[in-house]
């Protein structure tokens, strides 16, 4: 098996019936509220195509998910260990800190016991689980067009500058250069796979990561050596237009893109991703076989690596691209995103159009 967790039908519906079998086993995000839960959590279910189910509480965080106040996720470890559980309750109540080991110690624990205990039970320091929260709270400002000052106090951060360079260190930028505006803005976008980061000039989507995307702030990077500027904050219309149709695809209700995109590589590199880009949802090819496409069938590694560069996640359906032996293969997003997208495609399988968005180069 290539994961440990059941599939999403599975899960759903233990998570529907309340399977005590799952509880501490798997976790549900979902992405309307941007909590994660217990399978066993007595709230109103959500629609399945809002549900994202991740194996550690770790791996909700850092996808950007806050625990649910109603099936308490964080309990089951707060219980079975006095110092998490007065940690986490030091956390809620003091959202305003900015937690450092020098609080750790004054609260009266052991950093190395501290930090052994949060990394088994959630795959994170506490210190990691900390700056998640309040890096969120401010993104989620900043995203919604509230101002750097206020996304600053929201997230608990002493000092205008300290909250530009950890949202900085993330994109990848230098400290500071995170002003709204520019020829490139970045903004976020919830979806029930995880938080993304979308770059959009006034006329194409230039970028479209997992925000957990190893890659991401180089790929950053290589956006900004373009543009000849930093990337800045906003929501410019392409991005607008690629929420919406995030929301739509996720919703299962359609599989076609038709945002604006902008493509920046070889002339190799963007004829594979313009292939790409004709593979219906609902179906995969090999490596190989994108390469006979294109007329290269000796190309098969360079199309693997030019598939691997793709900026644009989804929407360049990478994801849609297989080994030769059928399996999942090379995805920086992660294999359990690429195996739950191609799993949510087979829905649209049966209404397949040649719909390419307009691609500039």
């Amino acid at each position: 098996m290539l994961f440990d967790l059941p599939d999403h039908d599975t899960l759903y519906q233990a998570l529907l019936d309340r399977d005590a079998r799952y509880d501490g086993q798997a976790y549900v995000c979902v992405a309307t509220t941007g909590t994660f839960c217990r399978l066993t959590c007595p709230a109103r279910k959500p629609k399945p195509e809002n549900c994202a189910f991740r194996a550690t509480i770790g791996e909700c965080i850092e996808a950007g998910f806050r625990p649910c106040k109603r099936c308490h996720p964080l309990q089951a470890a707060a219980l079975a260990d006095p110092a998490i559980g007065a940690l986490l309750a030091a956390l809620d109540e003091r959202p305003d800190i900015r937690w450092s080991e020098r609080h750790i110690v004054q609260l009266g624990f052991d950093l190395s016991t501290v930090r052994r205990s949060f990394k088994r039970q959630f795959g994170m320091t506490f210190l990691e689980m900390a700056r998640q929260r309040r890096l969120r709270e401010g993104f989620e400002t900043l995203s919604g067009g509230g101002k750097v000052i206020t996304a600053q106090h929201e997230a608990g951060f002493e000092s205008p500058s300290a909250f530009r360079a950890a949202f900085g260190r993330l994109l990848g930028c230098a400290p500071g250069s995170l002003t709204r505006g520019g020829l490139l803005q970045a903004s976020w976008i919830g979806t029930p796979l995880g938080d993304m980061i979308a770059v959009s000039s006034t006329t194409h989507l230039h970028l479209l990561e997992f925000v957990d995307r190893k890659a991401l702030p180089a790929e950053l990077a290589k956006l900004q050596r373009h543009a000849k500027e930093q990337v800045g904050i906003g929501t410019p219309p392409p991005t607008e237009q690629a929420r919406a149709e995030l929301d739509t695809f996720f919703a299962g209700q359609s599989a076609v893109f038709h945002t604006p995109l902008a493509f920046h590589g070889s002339a190799f590199t963007r004829r594979v991703w313009e292939e790409l880009l004709t593979i219906p949802a609902g179906t995969t090819q090999s490596y190989s076989e994108i390469a006979h496409r294109i007329g290269r069938p000796n190309a098969t590694r360079a199309v693997a690596r030019a598939n691997g560069a793709n900026q644009i996640a989804l929407m360049v359906p990478c994801h849609r691209v297989l080994g030769a032996d059928g399996a999942l293969t090379g995805y920086g997003g992660g294999l359990w995103r690429k195996q739950r997208l191609i799993e949510i495609e087979r829905h649209f399988k049966s209404c397949n159009k040649d719909t390419r968005p307009h691609v500039s180069g």
